[in-house]
């Protein structure tokens, strides 16, 4: 009984192993179970990008974080009249308060030269810079008559000038105003909150003659992490940067005019006008909306290795399903039977390729880190499969196949504008080869011989 028992478990062992669909079966599940894995790579790329980020808000804390420029900007206090409802006395009363009146100049002009170093922080580089900016213009409009307020509620003696600096720990020297024909030294804080959160400010004299034009220069030594950032508050504003760093990008609200960007570094000009921006030249009381108008310079590093660690892991189940396919057909073909357990060794070997590109490419160029990946992968595969199919011309077909799958996702990562593009087509492709060389096949009678030869038995 028992050996009838161990006879018969053969045959359905042997008729499993003959199964084309059962075959298929089991490869599709070992194709998804390998997607386990593959998440928890996509997980560790993120924690280190995440580790990345906290190395960079680590140095710039030290050092001084992404800066933007608010201004400068003129503010006038009053006083003006309003009713508030007396509790006590049940009644309305006039009540003095103090409020604020904001001008933008007419022109601003802003020329810059960036000076970047890279900072270390463990493996991880982190680019900060110093900065040197001559910042001039004039106010031409401070115009009071528009704007039905008594000139004896106006405090003209408090006058100040204000300039918003997003991390006060960046300004490296004492910042000298000179206004028309005096000069005054900034302060800590702002006169109001109206605009700037934070940021320095300096007394002015300021007169009731709306026809006075205010002209103003200052030199700002600024430092900062990553990005320098402008907001357009003159009517008319003007911007040049320079620096020898040739890898920037221009963000925010405006691009360039005019920008050359080369081996030796970059030189930027704006030119932006107040009909571009959405918010006045002058205002009464709150105006919080100006940061929306931002624009500047990022300073990128020349590669960032764990996006493009992301876009081709991406790829994973096309690399794990093409290869688990090629080995299918082969098996199909030339009458070979390849184990399900050395379909998950050579499965396991695709996902690895995943680490090694990870972790070398923390220390390596990316492109670099990938042909070291590759070329260790490939070598690895093939010689599992020359192993155990003790061929050499499918072991050649299969590495060929394999280099160029690994070649043309490379290319992909190489083009990111058009991946999406070229990704489409190449799978197109490897479809129609697919279809192509499997179109000889008859799927329901693959199985024939080896019922028959069962039967027999």
């Amino acid at each position: 009984m028992n050996g009838i028992d161990y006879q018969q478990t053969l045959k359905i062992m042997k008729m499993l192993k003959n199964n084309i669909f059962f075959k298929i079966g089991i490869i599709a599940f070992i194709a998804l179970l390998l997607l386990i894995p593959t998440g928890m790579i996509k997980n560790l790329i993120r924690e280190r990008e995440a580790t990345q980020r906290e190395a960079i808000r680590e140095v710039s804390s030290k050092w001084a974080g992404e800066q933007t420029l608010s201004g400068p900007f003129v503010t006038i206090p009053y006083y003006k009249y309003v009713k508030r409802y007396s509790e006590k006395d049940s009644v309305n009363k006039i009540v003095k308060v103090r409020d604020y009146l904001h001008f933008l100049p007419s022109q601003l002009n802003i020329n810059g030269e960036i000076v970047p170093e890279t900072r270390h922080r463990g493996i991880y580089e982190i680019v900060v810079y110093n900065s040197e900016l001559k910042i001039s213009g004039s106010f031409n409009n401070i115009n009071l008559s528009g704007l039905d307020i008594p000139l004896k509620d106006i405090q003209f003696d408090r006058a100040s000038i204000s300039l918003g600096i997003s991390d006060l720990r960046g300004v490296e020297n004492q910042i000298v105003l000179n206004w028309n024909q005096d000069q005054n030294l900034f302060n800590p804080g702002t006169i109001s909150r109206d605009i700037i959160e934070k940021g320095i400010n300096a007394p002015i004299s300021v007169s009731e003659n709306d026809s006075l034009v205010y002209d103003f220069t200052m030199k700002l030594d600024l430092k900062g992490s990553q990005k320098l950032y402008f907001i357009p508050v003159g009517k008319v504003t003007d911007i040049t940067i320079k620096s020898d760093w040739n890898n920037p990008s221009f963000n925010g609200a405006f691009l360039p005019d005019t920008s050359i960007v080369d081996n030796s570094g970059f030189r930027a000009n704006w030119n932006i006008l107040h009909l571009n921006r959405n918010f006045p030249q002058q205002w009464i009381g709150i105006n919080r909306n100006i940061g929306s108008a931002a624009f500047g310079i990022n300073l990128l590093l020349p590669v960032d290795s764990y996006q493009k660690s992301t876009r081709s892991i991406k790829y994973a189940i096309l690399f794990i399903a093409f290869t688990f396919m090629v080995f299918f057909f082969v098996e199909v073909l030339n009458k070979v039977f390849i184990h399900p357990v050395q379909y998950i060794l050579v499965g396991l070997a695709l996902v690895v390729f995943y680490t090694l590109l990870l972790s070398i490419s923390e220390y390596l160029m990316f492109n670099w880190a990938f042909v070291v990946s590759a070329i260790a992968t490939l070598l690895l595969i093939i010689g599992y499969i020359k192993a155990i199919l003790k061929s050499n011309m499918v072991t050649f077909l299969i590495g060929s196949i394999l280099t160029i799958l690994y070649t043309f996702i490379f290319v992909i990562i190489q083009l990111q504008d058009y991946a999406l593009l070229i990704g489409s087509i190449g799978i197109f492709l490897i479809l129609a080869l697919l279809m192509y060389f499997s179109r000889k096949i008859d799927w329901y009678n693959i199985n024939m011989d080896d019922e028959k030869s069962l039967d027999k038995s």
